[in-house]
């Protein structure tokens, strides 16, 4: 199942002013599925990650800023997200969309690249970053995880019933259209909210979104835990980078306990505070957190 550019309104495709790129992933038994990315301007490489149920819009103004103070941006949208072939079967995991990720920055001939991620791309990125901290720059972190945790919202929770959930969040598409309200502080324009639901509008295009709320490993049973383990551990190979928090502190879902885990890891972190912010930081701070981005990636090392 897939998505096309062309696809988008007027009003919409004004936002997210892209060429779409398409990078060929394989699945035993399943053949090719186009995973979609965006490969937008030249220079030092700042790989932006997304999380669930976002894509690659959810960037598009910080594209734009990074593109013009001369970077190259690589934004992927997550198999089963965005634009992205919709694969109904397909190992939706943690370690898989890690390799996912890594085939395409592979392909790209990518040596060393700046990290920014959110929600998901926390695990996804950082799960990258410690498999490769020779490649690695700087990264700027908002509001995300890629550590175990017992915190879970009792809304998300709710949606991790087995067959409830997955008929909420597929038939009703439940998730994206309480995170499109409840994810943000400033409510957002009747255009922002359609381009963030235009991936999802069927149950055959929500199963990205069911499944990764169901990989969230909350105990060693779960079978993305290994994965998740590895990846905490290997947090400590990244603690001499240049890091940055850039964290909304009205986030409703990854709030002030994910917050200060960071800094338990990264202590030396640089810290940025969105007080009025949720948890589509980007879309609450705008500006402000665009260019303090920006700012942080753009500084020249000691």
């Amino acid at each position: 199942m897939k998505s096309s550019i062309k696809e988008l309104s007027p009003f919409v495709r004004e936002e997210y002013p892209f060429s779409s790129q398409y990078f060929q992933q394989f699945s035993d038994g399943e053949g090719k599925h186009n995973q979609h990315y965006l490969d937008e301007g030249r220079g030092p490489v700042v790989l932006l990650l997304h999380g669930n149920p976002t894509w690659s819009f959810y960037f598009r103004n910080l594209i734009i800023r990074l593109v013009a103070q001369g970077f190259r941006c690589i934004v992927p949208d997550h198999m089963g997200c965005g634009l992205s072939d919709k694969p109904q079967k397909y190992t939706y995991n943690l370690e898989r969309r890690i390799s996912d990720v890594e085939r395409i920055l592979e392909h790209l001939g990518i040596m060393e690249f700046n990290l920014v991620v959110h929600d998901w791309g926390g695990a996804i990125g950082l799960g990258l970053a410690g498999r490769m901290p020779e490649k690695v720059i700087r990264i700027a972190i908002l509001n995300s995880a890629a550590f175990r945790s017992k915190l879970m919202p009792l809304s998300i929770a709710f949606l991790r019933i087995p067959l409830l959930g997955e008929f909420l969040i597929r038939a009703l598409n439940i998730f994206a259209i309480v995170a499109i309200n409840r994810a943000a502080q400033i409510p957002l324009s009747p255009v922002i909210k359609e381009g963030l639901l235009f991936p999802y509008q069927t149950w055959a295009e929500r199963i990205a979104i069911s499944n990764f709320v169901k990989d969230i490993p909350m105990d060693n049973n779960h079978p993305s835990y290994a994965t998740l383990l590895a990846i905490e551990k290997n947090l400590d190979h990244l603690k001499q980078k240049k890091i940055g928090l850039f964290w909304g502190d009205c986030d409703f879902c990854f709030n002030q306990h994910f917050y200060k885990r960071w800094l338990e890891f990264f202590p030396l972190a640089k810290k940025y505070r969105y007080p009025k912010a949720g948890h589509y930081v980007l879309e609450d701070a705008g500006k402000e957190i665009i260019h303090d981005i920006t700012k942080f990636i753009s500084e020249v090392e000691d």
